[in-house]
């Protein structure tokens, strides 16, 4: 049943019927948000879609509007700009560090928050993606990497790569990529991690596609210094449906 109508926003967010919806555990939900500036999606607001069972949603949000009015008394009201610090940051890294402030509001629960920031002429807007299942981040992370092959963040190239046509271009890899598979190799070889699945995860946490993470292993393998026990595959999509292995590290002699 489809229902359309004319409402304001809080009207609506909290009105009996679509409230009824957003907690019902029987069948998912996807909430789509394009707010004007950022004046809709406050703390509670974000909090509320986190918590609510089988959600997923995105929201726009102008990163370039709450850096500008930042001390401005109607920006406060919306969001807690004291816990956001944007010295010494450059334009296009300010979106990542307000969907770092709405990270911040989740606390220690297991849940999946991605962002994308688009530049247009000199501002930086931005989409922050929220879903408490590794199959919701890893489609919204394939949609990211297939528009920035470098970082799956950004249009404006955020991790400072050499740009294809450009002397030390590698079309293979990325500062991002790099960046993530040292941290994963440091995790795997002090025994932080010990499963793919919790390898999976991680490397969803820190906003890569999982092969990352199998790649790694690979490598680690190849050089005898990890060894896999249990249901051995490289499945690296669908995680939630992949077949648990333990990862041990191996002692030289």
């Amino acid at each position: 049943m489809r229902h359309v109508g004319k409402m304001e926003f809080k009207e609506a967010f909290n009105g009996v019927n679509f409230k009824s919806k957003l907690k019902n555990k029987k069948y998912a939900k996807f909430i789509l948000l394009d707010q004007y500036g950022f004046s809709q999606v406050d703390e509670n607001i974000f909090k509320e879609l986190v918590d609510s069972p089988i959600t997923d949603f995105i929201f726009f949000i102008a990163s370039s509007f709450i850096t500008r009015f930042k001390e401005h008394p109607n920006t406060k009201k919306h969001i807690d700009t004291s816990k956001i610090n944007f010295d010494d940051c450059k334009p296009k890294e300010r979106h990542k560090i307000i969907a770092d402030y709405f990270k911040s509001l989740i606390g220690n629960k297991e849940y999946y928050l991605h962002h994308f920031t688009i530049k247009k002429n000199n501002n930086h807007y931005g989409l922050i993606f929220g879903s408490s299942h590794t199959l919701g981040m890893e489609k919204f992370l394939k949609v990211c990497w297939r528009k920035d092959k470098l970082s799956g963040e950004s249009n404006d190239n955020s991790h400072n790569d050499f740009l294809e046509g450009t002397l030390f271009h590698n079309p293979l890899t990325s500062n991002k990529k790099e960046e993530i598979k040292v941290k994963i190799k440091s995790k795997l070889l002090s025994g932080e991690i010990t499963d793919n699945i919790s390898g999976f995860k991680y490397t969803l946490s820190e906003l890569c596609q999982p092969i990352i993470f199998t790649e790694v292993v690979k490598e680690l393998e190849k050089k005898e210094l990890i060894k896999r026990t249990g249901d051995l595959n490289y499945q690296s999509v669908n995680v939630h449906d992949c077949k648990k292995y333990k990862i041990e590290t191996i002692k030289k002699k």
